[in-house]
């Protein structure tokens, strides 16, 4: 009779090792570089999850792999030049920005968690950041998005990144999982001093536009809750502004393909706005935490020369919460609230951990 052979033991598993609370910071993905093979390969990543593109594979793939990864490429490796920076991609500067401060944060406040993040498409990938928290004896780990608003695209997505890194990790560790802070109160004060911030400096506009990322209409009849937290996200900040909803407009932009998306779409609005005579519009977008692609190529270049030509002459896109202070304590307030009940303060020696043993044993004899 032939035996399995014995499973390699993981390396970085110390019996005794105190145990230590993890937490990853996600956000969507970057390519590497601004040229075209790197982004291809990060298109070529981000476009096979049917997460993203709900469309049976065998119909699918000849179209990605046949067209789209061969014109689309060029095309975006220009757009991600005309927004690199000295630091690299802005997504990825401001992710590890943010999760630097949050990992500070809760130092300071006496939380011993260690903080790491990663990249649903592109690197760091979430496999290995978490591979990297349980080699730093991370047993209980909480995967928090960096997406206040819920939707399968998403939010599900990283569930399901985390999901196949552990169908193939034999010593899983407690796992938690945010799924949305779309009406965080500290979320929505940050938001609303960036724009009180923007307007001490330049006044205020005639109209607030605030757009988000769009998704196909079809997602909102499956049940997806993306368009009814953009839409709460946006009430709530006009309620904390005390900003007139006549004076605000809530769009999708960031449409692919010829299917129907989330309406109204952003720039054809602005032009709207514009025709009619509005001269000034300020642009904020709250589903986005890091300033990216999305927001200033797309928004800060390509919706802004849309509304300048079709008649504006004041347009204005605030910048997203990047490092603002308030952000980050937003950020850790809802992580603090999703890591309750589990150890987060710094581990005693062991010695000192022996005596505490030996002390609760007595007093459970002694009871």
């Amino acid at each position: 009779m032939k035996y399995a052979a014995e499973p390699v033991l993981d390396p970085t598993y110390e019996h005794g090792r105190p145990a230590r609370t993890g937490l990853l910071l996600v956000n969507l993905g970057t390519p590497d570089a601004p040229t075209p093979q790197a982004v291809r390969r990060y298109l070529a990543e981000f476009l096979s999850d049917p997460r993203v593109v709900e469309i049976p594979a065998a119909l699918w793939k000849p179209i990605l792999h046949g067209v789209i990864l061969r014109v689309r490429p060029k095309k975006s490796a220009a757009k991600y030049a005309s927004i690199w920076t000295a630091d690299g991609s802005p997504l990825a500067h401001w992710t590890a920005v943010q999760a630097r401060l949050l990992q500070g944060w809760l130092g300071e406040r006496g939380h011993a968690v260690v903080v790491r993040h990663a990249m649903r498409y592109g690197n760091p990938s979430i496999a290995s950041q978490l591979d990297a928290l349980k080699a730093e004896g991370a047993t209980r780990i909480l995967v928090l998005p960096l997406y206040p608003q819920y939707s399968a695209t998403t939010t599900a997505s990283v569930f399901d990144a985390v999901a196949a890194w552990a169908r193939r990790t034999r010593h899983l560790p407690e796992l938690r999982f945010v799924n949305r802070y779309h009406d965080e109160p500290l979320y929505i004060e940050a938001l609303a001093q960036r724009l009180r911030t923007h307007w001490a400096h330049h006044g205020q506009p005639e109209r607030l536009v605030l757009s988000f990322h769009g998704v196909p209409k079809r997602t909102l009849m499956l049940g997806d809750p993306y368009h009814c937290e953009c839409h709460k996200t946006a009430r709530l900040l006009a309620e904390r502004l005390q900003w007139p909803l006549a004076r605000l407009h809530v769009t999708f932009q960031s449409r692919f393909g010829k299917a129907e998306w989330l309406q109204p779409y952003t720039e054809p609005t602005v032009r709207q706005l514009a025709a009619g005579g509005i001269k000034r519009i300020d642009i904020a977008c709250p589903g986005f935490v890091s300033d990216c692609l999305e927001t200033l190529e797309e928004i800060g270049m390509e919706v802004r020369d849309a509304f300048l030509q079709a008649g504006g002459e004041e347009y204005r896109y605030v910048p997203c919460l990047n490092d603002d202070p308030r952000w980050i304590t937003a950020l850790a307030q809802v992580a603090v609230d999703h890591l309750a009940g589990w150890p987060m303060q710094p581990a005693a020696p062991a010695p000192v951990r022996a005596a505490q043993r030996e002390r609760a044993i007595a007093l459970g004899a002694a009871a």
